[in-house]
């Protein structure tokens, strides 16, 4: 009899172990390398979300160090992190988004709501462009370059102890390196 109970208890206690061995190993998840890592940003051109008559392209990324964050106004963890980036936008450091498969009206009403530290914010309603990107999801971030070049990317939301420690120092380093180079 206590032979069929401790069967059912073995395996239960064996999926709790591999369960919190995978919780542990969850926080790396967002450490994915992506392979466009040190090469150009794919080409676009979409309309914008503040001016359906404008458009934000890949080579407005040129020139300068940024941020490009995707997001969508249904996206419950892009919530999380927007703070950081209006904050970060506050800093003086270039952000610019791509809305990811959202509806105009939800994006604008959340940019409004919320903040907009975007420079500009491609409305990507087909998902295409973040296909090209290789966006596995929102929110994701990545660190331009000076030369358009990714340099860094970040899958989930950003918190203040990934901007401190990986995206702050990079943007500071490509910057030292672009001000080298130009002199």
């Amino acid at each position: 009899m206590k032979k069929q109970f401790m069967t059912p208890l073995i395996i239960f206690g064996f999926l709790v172990v591999l369960l919190v061995v995978g919780l542990m190993k969850a926080k790396y998840v967002r450490d994915v390398p992506s392979p466009l890592i040190g090469k150009p940003v794919p080409e676009f051109s979409i309309p914008t979300v503040g001016d359906q008559q404008k458009n934000f392209s890949s080579e407005e990324l040129k020139g300068q160090v940024s941020l490009v964050n995707i997001w969508a106004s249904w996206c419950v963890s892009c919530r999380a992190e927007h703070r950081l980036l209006n904050a970060l936008a506050q800093q003086g450091i270039n952000i610019y988004g791509i809305n990811y498969k959202d509806e105009l009206v939800d994006a604008r009403g959340w940019l409004s709501a919320y903040g907009n530290p975007y420079i500009k914010s491609a409305h990507d309603i087909s998902g295409r462009t973040g296909i090209d990107w290789g966006v596995y999801g929102t929110p994701e971030t990545f660190v331009i370059d000076n030369k358009g070049m990714i340099r860094y990317k970040h899958t989930g939301p950003i918190y203040q102890d990934d901007i401190t420690e990986k995206v702050l120092p990079l943007i500071e380093q490509l910057k030292a390196e672009q001000l080298k180079a130009e002199s």
